[in-house]
């Protein structure tokens, strides 16, 4: 049954049978295994290893393990990567119970002789001109109106004179001059509606005689039909260039504003030709159409949409399609003259076969009832029946169910006329219900238990076998009553004791005559099934489908089967077609079918009807959610094996509790009945699922828009938990307790070398004024005010790049010894207090920062708060005073008077307040000394920041970690006061503060300060302004790089005309401490390519709470490198590089070259002892200029040793080390450094606070926020967390909120896929709802909290069960 076949009667309210859904995927391709491989690769023998003489005494042992540590450590790029299913997938066991065939070889079965009667004509086209000649008068087909009322009767003669007038018109009046268009042999698309069956019975007839070849397809609706460009495909592999139609129909047909026909879309240009009587020219008495005796050439072409949705033309050939004629009539017992009623589509399948060719061989007359009068009158074909006391009546289940829902409403209809009621999908499993339903009520209108005859057919083998009429009395044939598990294994079981889980089923009765039938195993060679087993069911008749047009390759295996036996050995050589259908040979011959290839669903191995889940919903109370015929069955790929998804239209008066009852029902039923579990059930609403033309639903392109995320669900349920069996098993991790000799040898055994990395020499400074000069910053910058007092310091810029402010050394030192002035005389502070510094970014910042200094106070620098976000801002402010204890506040007049606001007192509590100075009008006064810390160990500031967990910590920066920094970034950068740089950066923390406030000083080069903020009104800001000044080295954040690329990545034309050039930059740093973001990065060097960045000037810096500058991309040295990492090897702490496009690869960027001065060891953060570098672990640091320690308000003493001073518990146990809390590891690369050695790069891969522990494995947040905001274009941004077990998936949608539920199914495939994980919740929120710090990082901690509070306010949230 063809989905293009459905109908539904009501407008809101349809039965129509669902169609086929996709095919589970034939097997997983090119598995790694040894005894079934896919792809065979010739490899050819290890060569011996060179400086081993073959035949020396080395034993053939130690020869191996040398070829092994011989061979590359990186897999090889292969020209194919192998797919590692294997090491990834849970492999059931197979259960001894599992049900297996036992019968004996099936014999093909054989149909009746087909007898030869003298008249039947040597041609279908022969007969109509009988007909036309002789029976002129007698009707051929009489057409409905759209009130069910005769509209108009066509008669044979009729039928025949305007088929030759057509014939005519398209073989001498088509071209200009009267020129021949069409050739005998051509294709030609026939488009007529559903309610026009005259004008499509004289084209086709009209194609026949004309002898080109009729491809009847579907009216296009618009650009947009379901299934549309895979018409278009129809079409071109047919070749059709001409269309026929009716003039009604071309008015119809969408055009473009110029009144031309619309380009359909994947359609050939086709010129339309209209068939109208008044258009066609009648041919002279000299003329006759040539009706040749009936030969192997294509007469028609019927089209059928394939299990991935692709349209295919199946070519019948003229003996074929008069062979099929005479079948039908010998198997109908049709007689000349009588009646015929249709219901079903007349332009394919039974329609076409009965109501259009056999009935015209036999002179019968089809009354055509179509679609639009069946919606509007349910009984109309019934009543047909009765008027015309037709014989025989064409129908699908669905007619005969809205027609005994009708039937009340009509008391005096008689059914005694029918001698047959062919049920065109008999072969539904839900057929017999239908049947035995209709006939309960309309028994005692006449209808005879006999007279009901299901068929099973398909568009390539045509019919397959239907029932005869029965003799009045006979008893009716018995019903198969089969176990569902019986035939989730393809075996026949007959099912006695459980009745949920029974199928019953009718048969389709015997093969046609003529016809020769067996079974085949639908997967793999044609192997001929036993008798107890279910298998497909293949055809060898002269009467069936011949190729598929224009497509060779694919005909082969469909229409030219040669059934094998169980050695693979040929039963014959005669071709046999394959249907399609799956079924058996019950008792006396009988067909039974149970089920199409199209809708099987393969899930782990068991084999699974698309019609029975159906089915089995349907039954499900209460009906009244959804509607009966709109529901759609269909299976996913999703890691390794295919997960049933059931789509539903709800009706529009469901309630929610409802939708969710029913849901969970359907759930519950499917999983007792067909014991397998849905991985998805939507609910979308009414009227949104794509359609096919006679209104059942369009599996492919509703499985299509599920894939896409265009589903738009109202109601769904994810339920992979239950269904997804085939995970690995969660590691197990091994107890802590291996000594430090067994690892130490077990690294050098393995060949590893241990994972540390330095930075080059800090040198010692040997001029002694030099000393003086950096031993304190304080100093320093006297020193710069004393020497080179002119010399400009800073530069502030404004969003329009014009310079606000500026400070040579002079100025800086006067300011800073105002500020101390006033520290002393207004804030009245003591050496050693903590003064809270709250300005904007700027020069007064940086002044207030050298006042405190001088005055020998602690800065603690603060973001301010933000004016229009006082309640969401200002408590972070209050915690940092809190904390710190500060006895002062340094600020400015503007940010003063918001401190003690009234917006402000409704958020903190303003009176409680240290003293506030400000700084804006100070007095011109000198402090009475510059304060000279007594040593260079004594604490400089304080610097607090809120980590990624959310946490608020402050570290300790003493006067020797200051300078040792200055130095380490002056020598890396090579800084001097004849250099610029230019600084977007934040200047509350973190290496964005050293840049802003420190190194200037230390070093003397000037800095141009551009605020992060003025970006927000002119984005181009800081590329012209590096364009501008011509600015060699320029540092930056994420959150600018961002900015700049989604801003102006789009701009590079008008930014380039106007002059802005980038070939200037040298380095661009991104300043963080994170993961480098890649993809961020690589988009900005491509996207600014065309204004002369230099793809080497961008790179990363790497800083961390305990260590604020670890990495830096220097001024020389090699460039930064990219590595491919293996993400399951990375979830168990390893790491294996493996080659770009590799399978589940991650790439990572190096953090930037180790500062001068930094040694970096990777350790494992459980034993404390150091890892070989091919492991994961977390990064120690031992530096100069480490933080002293945390800010501890209570003396937290043991945490700080923990994180500052702590010791490797092997190897080195005397150095100090300092624990960054980050994962990474260290690769020697290829490259050269400075010294000509070979380079070590560190590369950072998260934080280990923020990673997930999940089925033992270690995951990083980033790599699965990653995948999920790929799965959707509407995903903006996302987050993960773990609640008590399950992961937990927050998803900013960008898109309207229709989109908000085709979410779900897609996070939960990427994250199974990607990470084989299984998504506990996903919570879909408003864009801006994740927590950002202030440098662009994810606050995961803040958003887990908020949403175990209940504080989202989410659009929507699914949890998966």
């Amino acid at each position: 049954m063809n989905p293009h076949v459905f109908s539904n009667y009501e407008s809101n309210d349809s039965y129509s049978h669902l169609p086929h859904s996709d095919p589970p995927s034939p097997g997983v391709e090119g598995r790694e295994c040894v005894c079934v491989c896919v792809t065979v690769f010739v490899v050819p023998p290890t060569p011996h290893p060179p400086g081993v003489p073959v035949n020396s005494r080395v034993s053939t042992k130690i020869q191996q393990l040398l070829n092994t540590l011989k061979r590359p450590k990186r897999p090889p790029l292969s020209e194919f990567f192998m797919d590692d299913q294997e090491e990834i997938v849970e492999v059931p066991q197979p259960d001894p119970n599992t049900p297996r065939p036992e019968g004996r070889p099936i014999i093909p079965v054989k149909g009746e002789p087909l007898g030869v009667v003298s008249n039947w004509p040597p041609a279908l086209q022969a007969a109509l001109v009988r007909w036309g000649a002789t029976q002129g008068k007698s009707p051929a087909l009489t057409a409905l109106d759209i009130t069910g009322k005769p509209l108009y009767t066509l008669t044979y003669g009729k039928l025949w004179s305007r088929s030759v007038k057509l014939a005519y018109t398209l073989l001498n009046k088509l071209g200009p001059k009267n020129e021949q268009v069409l050739k005998p042999g051509d294709r030609v698309a026939l488009v007529y509606p559903n309610s026009d069956p005259g004008m499509f019975l004289v084209a086709f007839y009209g194609c026949l005689l004309a002898e080109v070849i009729p491809v009847p397809i579907e009216v296009p609706l618009s650009r947009k039909d379901a299934g549309s460009s895979q018409v278009g495909f129809l079409l071109g592999s047919c070749s059709v260039s001409l269309a026929l139609t009716s003039e009604i129909c071309l008015k119809g047909l969408p055009k473009m504003p110029t009144g031309e026909i619309l380009q359909f879309k994947g359609w050939p240009r086709l010129k339309w030709v209209v068939t109208d009587s008044k258009y066609l020219t009648k041919p002279g008495k000299d003329w006759q159409p040539h009706i040749p005796t009936a030969n192997t050439d294509p007469a028609y072409i019927e089209y059928k949409a394939s299990k991935e949705g692709t349209v295919m033309g199946v070519a019948v050939s003229k003996v074929a399609m008069l062979t099929h004629c005479q079948a039908l009539t010998q198997a109908c017992n049709y007689c000349e003259g009588e009646t015929l009623v249709n219901v079903l589509d007349f332009k394919k399948d039974m329609g076409l076969w009965h109501g259009v060719l056999t009935s015209v061989m036999n002179r019968i007359h089809t009354i055509s009832v179509p679609y639009a009068v069946m919606k509007a009158c349910p009984l109309s074909w019934v009543q047909r029946v009765h008027i015309h006391k037709a014989r025989v009546a064409l129908v699908k289940c669905r007619d005969l169910h809205w027609a005994m829902m009708a039937h009340r409403e009509q008391r005096d209809t008689s059914l005694e006329s029918l001698h047959m009621l062919i049920v065109a999908d008999g072969a539904n499993p839900w057929s017999v219900s239908s049947c035995d339903a209709f006939l309960n009520v309309f028994q005692i209108h006449g209808l005879k238990p006999e007279v009901i005859c299901p068929c099973a057919t398909s568009p390539e083998a045509m019919t397959v076998a239907i029932r005869r009429p029965g003799m009045p009395g006979t008893p009716l044939p018995a019903r198969a009553i089969l176990s569902m598990g019986g035939l989730s294994h393809g075996v026949i079981r007959v099912n006695a004791e459980d009745k949920n889980s029974a199928l019953t089923v009718q048969d389709v009765g015997h093969v046609m005559p003529g016809a020769l039938m067996c079974i085949v195993k639908p997967e793999g060679p044609p192997q001929l099934c036993k008798t107890d087993e279910i298998g497909e069911i293949v055809v060898n008749s002269r009467a069936g489908g011949n190729m598929y047009y224009g497509l060779p390759g694919v005909t082969k295996n469909t229409f030219e089967v040669i059934p094998v036996n169980t050695l693979g050995a040929p039963i014959g050589e005669i071709p046999f077609v394959r249907s399609g259908l799956l079924g058996f040979v019950g008792p006396g011959s009988l067909i039974f079918v149970v089920g199409k290839n199209e809708g099987l669903l393969m899930v782990s191995g068991r084999r699974h009807n698309a019609d029975d889940l159906v089915a089995t919903a349907l039954a499900v109370e209460p009906v009244k959610t959804v509607y009966r015929g709109r529901i759609a069955v269909f299976s996913v790929a999703v890691f390794y094996d295919e997960r049933i998804v059931v789509v539903a239209e709800q009706r529009p008066d469901a309630s929610e509790e409802d939708s969710f009852q029913w849901m969970s029902r359907v759930l519950q039923a499917i999983d007792s009945i067909h014991q397998v579990g849905l991985y998805s059930l939507a609910l979308v609403p009414a009227n949104t699922l794509p359609k096919t033309h006679l209104g059942g639903i369009h599996i492919f392109e509703t499985k299509q828009n599920f894939l896409d995320g265009n589903l738009h669900p109202c109601n769904i349920l994810m339920c992979p938990h239950t269904c997804v069996t085939n995970l690995p098993k969660p590691r197990q991790k091994q107890p802590v307790g291996v000594g430090p000799a067994s690892i130490m040898v077990g690294n050098l055994v393995a060949g590893k070398r241990i994972a540390q990395a330095a930075g080059r020499d800090l040198g010692m400074i040997e001029d002694q004024d030099l000393v003086r000069k950096h031993q304190f910053l304080s100093e320093a910058l006297q020193w710069r005010a004393q020497t080179d007092p002119d010399h400009c310091l800073y530069v502030l810029l404004n969003a329009k790049g014009l310079v606000v402010s500026t400070a040579t050394c002079v100025q800086l030192h006067k300011r800073a010894e105002k500020i101390a002035a006033a520290l002393t005389e207004k804030g009245s502070v003591n050496t050693g207090n903590n003064v809270v510094l709250l300005y904007p970014p700027g020069i007064d910042l940086i002044a207030s920062f050298y006042g405190c200094l001088y005055a020998g106070c602690v800065p603690v620098t603060v973001r301010p708060p933000h004016p229009q976000n006082l309640a969401a801002t200002l408590p972070t402010v209050r915690m940092i005073i809190d904390v710190s204890k500060a006895a002062c506040i340094l600020t400015t007049q503007n940010l003063m008077r918001i401190l003690r606001s009234k917006e402000a007192a409704a958020t903190v509590n303003i009176k409680t307040w240290p003293t506030i100075i400000d700084t804006d009008d100070l007095p011109r006064r000198r402090p009475p000394m510059i304060y000279k810390p007594p040593t260079a160990e004594m604490i400089a500031y304080l610097d607090f920041s809120v980590s990624t967990t959310g946490m608020l910590t402050g570290v300790k920066i003493s006067h020797a970690a200051v300078s040792a920094l200055c130095r380490s970034i002056k020598l890396q950068c090579e800084l001097y006061s004849s250099r610029q740089i230019a600084i977007c950066l934040d200047p509350y923390c973190g290496l964005g503060f050293v840049l802003w406030c420190l190194a200037s000083v230390y070093s003397g080069h000037q800095s141009i300060l551009i605020p992060p903020l003025e970006l927000e009104s002119c984005l181009p800001l800081w590329l012209s302004t590096l364009s501008q000044y011509r600015i060699r080295d320029t540092f930056c954040s994420y959150s600018v790089m961002e900015l700049c690329t989604k801003g102006i990545g789009t701009q590079t034309e008008i930014l380039k005309a106007r002059g802005l050039n980038l070939s200037c930059v040298r380095s661009c740093v991104v300043i963080a401490e994170e993961r480098p973001r890649l993809a961020l990065t690589m988009s900005f060097s491509k996207l600014f390519k065309d204004l002369g960045l230099s793809p080497r000037a961008v790179s990363t810096a790497f800083g961390s709470r305990v260590n604020l500058a670890i990495c830096m991309q220097g001024t020389t040295g090699p460039d930064t490198s990219t590595v491919y990492v293996d993400m399951k090897s990375l979830r168990h702490d390893r790491v294996r590089l493996v080659e770009r496009g590799a399978p589940q690869s991650l790439p990572l960027m190096e953090s930037g070259k180790i500062l001068p001065g930094v040694r970096v060891i990777i350790v494992n953060p459980e034993t404390r002892g150091p890892l070989g570098d091919s492991h994961l672990g977390e990064i120690w640091i031992n530096s100069p200029h480490s933080a002293s320690g945390y800010y501890a308000i209570y003396g937290e003493e043991s945490l700080q040793a923990d994180h500052f001073n702590t010791k490797l518990s092997f190897g080195d146990p005397t150095t100090l080390w300092a624990r960054t809390g980050y994962l990474g590891f260290v690769k020697r690369t290829e490259l050269l450094d400075a010294a000509g050695d070979r380079h070590d790069a560190l590369f950072v891969v998260g934080s280990l606070d923020e990673t997930l522990e999940l089925r033992g494995l270690r995951y990083h947040p980033i790599d699965i926020e990653t995948s999920v905001s790929r799965a959707h274009r509407s995903i903006a941004e996302s987050a993960v967390f773990t609640w008590t077990n399950l992961l937990v998936v927050v998803a900013e949608l960008s898109g309207s909120e229709q989109d908000a539920l085709d979410l779900v199914p897609l996070v939960t495939n990427v994250v199974l896929e990607e990470h084989h994980l299984i998504v506990g919740v996903v919570v879909i929120v408003d864009p801006g709802v994740i927590p950002i710090n202030s440098r662009g990082e994810k606050q995961r901690m803040h958003l887990r909290d908020s949403f175990l509070a209940d504080q989202l306010d989410p659009i929507y949230v699914a949890y998966n069960m």
